[in-house]
């Protein structure tokens, strides 16, 4: 991976972390006075926004910017460990106690499961034929 694709990653990156925590914070806003089995409807909702971000993300930095397995794991989790941190911010500045504990921990709960996730499609996408 060459500088300009570490250059030209870190706006993508940066704005799909974005894009994790205003899904998040976003389909929570319309659950929270919802009825039980509606709220799970809309949580599920910002789970598969989430994994479809996620997925294009992948994809982008697999076949756009031609990023390596490992590269493209690392921004994915970068990315998603940044959602997870704006989440930890939002719950936290929403709640009666501060979840300092949760600024760390959310974005390592997440991040982590991103990149190995991320790591495996990513070994997979680069064993496959690129068409074009």
């Amino acid at each position: 991976m060459g500088a300009s694709s570490r250059q030209s990653s870190l706006p993508t990156v940066i704005l799909l972390g974005l894009g994790y925590s205003a899904l998040g914070i976003g389909f929570a806003a319309l659950a929270n006075p919802a009825a039980p089995q509606a709220r799970f409807i809309w949580r599920l909702s910002a789970w598969v926004a989430s994994a479809a971000l996620y997925a294009a993300h992948i994809g982008h930095e697999h076949y756009r910017l031609g990023n390596s397995p490992r590269s493209t794991a690392f921004h994915a989790a970068v990315a998603v460990a940044l959602g997870g941190f704006g989440l930890a911010v939002s719950a936290s500045l929403h709640s009666r106690h501060p979840l300092v504990l949760a600024l760390a921990l959310w974005p390592i709960i997440t991040g982590l499961p991103a990149f190995l996730v991320a790591l495996a499609v990513g070994a997979v996408l680069a064993r496959l034929p690129r068409s074009g």
